[in-house]
């Protein structure tokens, strides 16, 4: 975020951020929609979007992730593989949008400025969720923990199966095994 180069914005979203002025965050596939408490009563509506991989990109990402299993491995102990970025680099594509021409913001505020403080706050929490769910970037990248899973999979046979989702439904997971984030 803070490589945007953004100035006085980010720093003032964060400070919204921080102060728990975000009161909705959804994460979808592309799409970050939130609600954030500003000046006025009714919170102002933010929406981010970002072009998710095609589908090539991904069938190329997937072959790098099942060549891979300790990715997931990873990621479902709430890690983020160093290499990841390299993975989708490989495909064509980046894991996260490298500077703020590859995200569409919205906000229904008055300020005519792109970013507002009230984007920036949901920049700044999606990042700071990411920390607790990696999971997350996957999902507004245009995947699920399922579709993720399900070529490492299929790959695995039945043997392989059962321990994979034996590791996914771990304890600490706190989701349940045909869950999404």
């Amino acid at each position: 975020l803070e490589s945007y180069g953004l100035g006085t914005r980010m720093a003032r979203g964060r400070r919204y951020a921080r102060s728990g002025q975000v009161v909705s965050l959804d994460v979808r596939a592309g799409m970050l929609l939130a609600q954030v408490q500003g000046s006025r009563r009714t919170p102002y509506v933010v929406t981010i979007a970002t072009a998710p991989p095609t589908d090539a990109q991904w069938n190329e990402i997937d072959g790098e992730m099942v060549a891979r299993v300790g990715f997931v491995a990873r990621l479902l102990a709430g890690e983020v593989p160093a290499d990841l970025e390299a993975v989708f680099t490989a495909a064509g594509t980046n894991l996260l949008p490298s500077s703020w021409a590859h995200l569409a913001a919205r906000c229904s505020c008055p300020d005519s400025a792109n970013p507002c403080k009230h984007v920036a706050a949901v920049l700044y929490l999606f990042a700071d969720r990411l920390d607790a769910d990696p999971w997350l970037l996957l999902t507004w990248r245009g995947r699920s923990r399922e579709q993720i899973l399900a070529p490492l999979r299929a790959r695995a046979g039945d043997d392989g199966r059962d321990a994979l989702d034996a590791w996914a439904v771990a304890p600490w997971w706190p989701f349940g095994p045909n869950e999404t984030v």
